[in-house]
C-alpha cells in the first residue's frame, strides 16, 4: 500500500466541518473490551479527532497506522500483551508516541509506575468525557 493510500486508510474519511480528513490528528484506541473499542472512537470523533481501534496490542503493532497515531489510548491489561508491554515495545522501535492508559483497576502503584514510565494520562473506568478530553489534550501538548 503506498504512502498516500496508506494515510487516508489510517485517517478514514469522517467528515467534520471546515477541514478535510487529512488535518484532523490521529488518535488510536487499544482495548479488549469491545463496547470501549464501539464507544471511545464515536466520542473522539465527536472531539474533532479521527480516530482507530484495535482489540490488541499485536493488532495495532501489525497495523499500518503506528506512524500517523498522534495519541493512543491503551488499556493497561489485556491477553498476552499488555499496555505498559505495548508502550515499551512502542518506544524499543522509537515510536515516541503520547499514551493515556485506561483501566478499571484502582491501584495507585500501577497509576504511578504508568507515570514513571512515560504516561501522559491515566484515567479509571468509568471516566468523563470532560477528563478523556482534558487527558487527550495534555498529551498532544509539545513538551
Amino acid at each position: 500500500m503506498d504512502a498516500h493510500r496508506r494515510v487516508a486508510h489510517c485517517f478514514g474519511m469522517q467528515s467534520h466541518p471546515g477541514s478535510s480528513a487529512t488535518e484532523r490528528l490521529l488518535l488510536s484506541v487499544v482495548d479488549d473490551d469491545e463496547s470501549v473499542r464501539e464507544s471511545l472512537p464515536d466520542l473522539l470523533r465527536e472531539f474533532g479527532f479521527a480516530t482507530r481501534a484495535f482489540s490488541s496490542a499485536e493488532e495495532f503493532l501489525s497495523s499500518d497506522c503506528i506512524d500517523e497515531t498522534r495519541c493512543l489510548i491503551l488499556d493497561v491489561v489485556m491477553p498476552r500483551m499488555g499496555g505498559l508491554e505495548l508502550h515499551h515495545e512502542l518506544m524499543r522501535r522509537g515510536q515516541n508516541i503520547p499514551v493515556v492508559f485506561i483501566t478499571a483497576q484502582k491501584d495507585e502503584a500501577v497509576r504511578a509506575r504508568m507515570f514513571a514510565q512515560g504516561a501522559a494520562g491515566f484515567l479509571l473506568k468509568p471516566f468523563s468525557d470532560t477528563d478523556l478530553l482534558a487527558a487527550v489534550e495534555q498529551a498532544l501538548r509539545p513538551d
